[in-house]
């Protein structure tokens, strides 16, 4: 990751990535590139027309540099973006140091037709500090006739060794299929955010009650070995590259038999007009080893508002319109009921429409209540999240480790040196930050 910590820095960054200077009027939105934030450009005429006035710049940008590149802006008070996508690590903290404008929306907003989850992911001290653009857990989509034509089947909770047994079934190489893919692309976000799921159910944890790391244990070993398995026994080539992005494409074109992966996925997945296997997706929980405990996790890609813009009243203005009621039911009539952003709202998950577009809510919704911050492994530890512990240091940490983990599944190393070199590495991290 990118740890430019001087303005000047922030501003080099910005030139060399074309961002627009804002002028009044003007509003700069950084964001993931992804179907739901591409949609949502794709319709922004008609929040310009609501507002003459008001014309909207987007930043559009993988995971990785999303997060860099806010971060780094927001951290230098570099002023670069008026909206920034963000998440459920950056929110709460950065809500609470000041760098972010809490969100008052009119009445109409209905504030409490937000899940319960996602609104208390992003607030605190009881103010709201993100809007949640969508919202995810995490679960298995698999193409059930692969499974059907290898005489298996998918229980809605499966043991980690269901899973590499049905992965191995479905796994046909001289036509290019590969029973599962998995993140590998190094990245807290992103291979961090599915192993960490998958440790945990392996009883692992990041840190023990006293802050100590504990990436040395036999469940961190146990789990990544698991993973780094089962990839090169059932996964494609070049997993270690692979994130959202590269895999959505393979499971969409019959390349890939079963991913586990962030529940949003699904609606992609399940659209005929995007995917060849449309009819024969179907989905499971997590799965399992010895805990059910975090076995999932729990993300919003929300919309924020950065202190000191110039543009903060038409900033809210777009954040507001972006993840109400009214934009759910705009995609759902432009763009088709499968298409509307899910994981954020009661009122979506009760709308007939989207029920019927969507096979996937009553899995997706499961997934997303399942999953406890507060209590995500097998044991208790002192931090709160799931796939991540909402520190300011575990940003540099899950970076390194994710590093560390993508090299382990290439073979580059073992995972035994993986795991000692990121243990050596989160013991300077918080000896440095005084724990």
């Amino acid at each position: 990751m990118e740890n430019t910590t001087t303005i000047a820095g922030a501003i080099a960054m910005t030139v060399a990535i074309g961002v627009p200077i804002a002028h009044a009027g003007e509003l700069t939105v950084a964001t993931v590139n992804n179907g739901h934030m591409i949609n949502m450009q794709g319709l922004t005429h008609h929040f310009e027309a609501a507002n003459p006035g008001v014309t909207v710049n987007w930043v559009t940008l993988d995971e990785g540099t999303l997060r860099s590149r806010v971060t780094t802006d927001i951290a230098t008070k570099g002023g670069q973006f008026d909206v920034m996508t963000i998440g459920m690590y950056e929110a709460p903290m950065w809500g609470a140091k000041g760098w972010l404008n809490a969100l008052e929306f009119d009445a109409s907003y209905d504030v409490d037709d937000l899940l319960p989850a996602m609104r208390g992911g992003l607030s605190s001290g009881g103010n709201l500090y993100a809007a949640p653009f969508y919202g995810e857990s995490s679960m298995i989509m698999y193409r059930k006739d692969l499974l059907d034509a290898a005489g298996m089947s998918m229980p809605d909770n499966p043991t980690w060794g269901h899973v590499a047994d049905a992965a191995a079934a479905m796994t046909d190489r001289a036509n290019g299929v590969s029973g599962i893919c998995l993140r590998g692309k190094p990245g807290w976000g992103d291979n961090m955010a599915f192993l960490t799921t998958m440790a945990n159910s392996f009883g692992a944890k990041w840190f023990d009650q006293d802050w100590r790391p504990a990436l040395d244990s036999p469940a961190w070993n146990h789990a990544v070995n698991f993973y780094v398995d089962l990839l090169n026994a059932s996964g494609p080539a070049g997993s270690e590259g692979n994130s959202f992005g590269e895999i959505l494409p393979l499971i969409q074109t019959g390349k890939c038999g079963m991913w586990i992966d962030a529940t949003i996925a699904a609606s992609f997945i399940s659209d005929p007009a995007q995917s060849e296997v449309a009819d024969v997706i179907a989905y499971a929980q997590s799965p399992v080893a010895v805990t059910s405990r975090g076995a999932n996790w729990l993300w919003a890609w929300a919309l924020a508002v950065p202190a000191g813009t110039a543009q903060a009243d038409d900033a809210e203005k777009f954040v507001q319109w972006a993840t109400s009621k009214e934009y759910v039911l705009l995609v759902g009539e432009e763009l088709g009921w499968g298409s509307v952003p899910t994981g954020t709202r009661a009122s979506t998950y009760e709308n007939a429409n989207f029920q019927a577009a969507a096979n996937f809510a009553e899995a997706e919704l499961k997934a997303i209540y399942s999953a406890d911050p507060s209590f995500s492994g097998q044991d208790r530890t002192p931090y709160q999240g799931v796939q991540f512990a909402a520190i300011p240091e575990f940003q540099e940490i899950g970076a390194e480790v994710g590093q560390q983990m993508s090299a382990a599944l290439a073979g580059s190393i073992s995972v035994e040196q993986a795991l000692a070199n990121s243990q050596a590495y989160a013991e300077r991290v918080m000896s440095k930050a005084g724990y």
